[in-house]
């Protein structure tokens, strides 16, 4: 049959068991929504109050499912403001699919109005991109995009398409999508000297990353640690992908590690990198990091062996089937001593704050945590608020924490929050933000409150910069230039001027019942927790030292 360019598109979406978007439409996307008008009881789209919220949205609904995030925007400033939305997927490995609209294709390159090489610019942050100038082409090339985003590594492809070509007309025929293979390029050989390694070490660790998550190998990953009795630590990305109340479980690893997992990396005879890149957040200083290990690196993606740190034996393939093999391969072990100086490192240097009366941000995860029986999907900010996120919340499964870890991206939660809570109706959503980083994003208070998604906003209020004011303080001699906002917005008034629900909590015991009013509204909601500018994310390793030299 001969369909719209434009209609061409919705169907390859619905092909891919595409039914939720998120978006803002414009004059190069017009067709594509009034095409998407006419299926809308098939594919629900979010209408964001700002594109870059759209993709973080898209980015948020994949990391929560598992599947394809999908973003729509139009060309020019359209375009570029997903362009932030697009660097966080691709330094997480997220699998989105942007599809931009573009001036017709004889009005290319002429700086007609909204026009821009977003192809050109996503260049270097996508896995791959297409501009389509024939009709007859659009079809494979969606499907090929939704097949390039979720094979390997998975990570973001943008399709943008000029306007004219979602106007003219095509055959189209109805296809399946292809089949994702999961491979194992890794030799038997290789795989062999691994498992030797393995069974000769007698303090063997393991570093879990990201990877493990998006290869849905959570459940090898605690096999195969209690088969060599191995202690684990996640980096950021990798929070979740071994629950956090394992007694193996370390906590994280690097600048904000704690001291057992710091520790266990400069005192193991073997690290087993598992779906991690070894970014410079977790190795710090190159030439002390693991200095009496040797190392194995099992990985999806060729390019990040031995990119930041030499290893012993690299395991190339998908981390669930590699997992697999080893399980059913190395030997059993009790690492007796090992394990013991394990859980006296975790004894001696847990996570800590002061118990001194006063609202802690520390105490404010740790109730979220309990009140939500540990169970709730938890988004952040970036900065402080993150790292007391990832550290005092006890997450148990995969996809329960979602954060912007590779590029840092403030003002990525709460859009990612809305996206996790369409993704997953079933479960609490929270945005854990600072004051900061609320600030860029508090705008989709229209979105949430439009929608009625009820996702809660743990705001952990310190009036600056926490993070970069944290930096100022330790190694910038108490300096602090422009990090401090001594200025509005009442978070609460603004939270009903939107038509949410504003809570104000400045004493601990405040604290219980506003979570426990939040978790009842059943409507969006911002709790505004004021907290001491001077709260530190703590422990730290300075920039360039040794990931065992640590401040707490």
């Amino acid at each position: 049959m001969k369909l719209t360019g434009a209609e061409i598109i919705i169907e390859c979406l619905k092909e891919q068991d595409v039914n939720v978007v998120f978006g803002y439409p414009g004059g190069a996307a017009l067709n594509i929504y009034d095409a998407l008008y006419k299926h809308q009881n098939e594919i629900k789209h979010y209408l964001t109050s700002h594109e870059q919220h759209a993709s973080h949205a898209a980015d948020g609904f994949a990391r929560a499912s598992g599947k394809v995030g999908v973003v729509f925007t139009t060309s020019g400033p359209g375009a570029t403001n997903i362009v932030t939305g697009i660097a966080t997927a691709y330094m997480d490995s997220v699998p989105v699919v942007a599809i931009t609209g573009q001036v017709p294709t004889n009005l290319l390159g002429k700086d007609s109005f909204q026009e821009v090489d977003i192809t050109g610019i996503t260049m270097p942050i996508t896995k791959h991109n297409f501009i389509v100038k024939d009709v007859n082409t659009l079809a494979d090339t969606i499907r090929r995009a939704f097949e390039i985003a979720q094979s390997g590594r998975p990570g973001p492809v943008l399709v943008d398409v000029c306007k004219d070509v979602t106007a003219q007309y095509a055959e189209y025929e109805k296809k399946e999508p292809k089949k994702i293979r999961k491979n194992v390029l890794a030799t038997k050989e290789e795989i062999e000297k691994a498992i030797e390694l393995i069974n000769a070490s007698e303090r063997p660790f393991i570093c879990s990353g990201g990877g493990v998550i998006s290869s849905e190998a959570s459940e090898e990953l605690i096999e195969f640690a209690e088969k060599i009795n191995a202690p684990v630590a996640t980096t950021l990305m990798g929070v979740g992908g071994f629950p956090s109340t394992h007694p193996n479980y370390t906590g994280l690893v690097g600048m904000h590690g704690t001291r057992a997992s710091n520790y266990a990396v400069s005192h193991c005879d073997l690290l087993i990198a598992i779906g991690a890149r070894f970014s410079d957040r977790v190795i710090s200083k190159v030439d002390k990091f693991a200095p009496n290990a040797k190392i194995i690196h099992i990985d999806i993606d060729p390019a990040e062996i031995d990119k930041n740190v030499s290893t012993d034996i690299a395991l190339i393939g998908d981390v669930k089937q590699i997992l697999k093999i080893l399980v059913e391969n190395v030997q059993k072990k009790t690492n007796t001593d090992w394990i013991e100086m394990i859980y006296e490192w975790k004894k001696n240097y847990p996570l800590s704050y002061p118990q001194d009366g006063k609202l802690h941000p520390q105490y404010v995860v740790e109730r979220i945590s309990a009140l939500t029986n540990n169970d709730a999907i938890i988004t952040t900010e970036v900065g402080q608020n993150q790292i007391w996120a990832a550290q005092f919340y006890k997450y148990q499964r995969p996809r329960q924490f979602i954060s912007s870890g590779g590029l840092g991206t403030m003002g990525y939660g709460f859009g990612a929050a809305i996206g996790a809570k369409i993704a997953r109706p079933d479960k609490v959503v929270i945005d854990i933000a600072g004051d900061g980083s609320f600030r860029m994003n508090c705008g989709e208070l229209a979105t949430a409150v439009h929608y009625n998604i009820p996702v809660i906003v743990a705001l952990l209020n310190n009036g600056v910069l926490g993070m970069v004011r944290q930096w100022q303080d330790l190694f910038y001699g108490k300096r602090f230039s422009q990090t401090t906002l001594d200025r509005p917005p009442d978070f609460v008034k603004l939270a009903d001027a939107y038509g949410a629900l504003g809570i104000r909590v400045t004493s601990p015991d405040e604290v219980d019942r506003a979570i426990l009013k939040a978790l009842e509204a059943g409507r969006p909601t911002v709790i505004d927790f004021v907290i001491d500018k001077d709260e530190k994310a703590l422990p730290i390793v300075p920039p360039g030292a040794p990931i065992d030299e640590i401040i707490d």
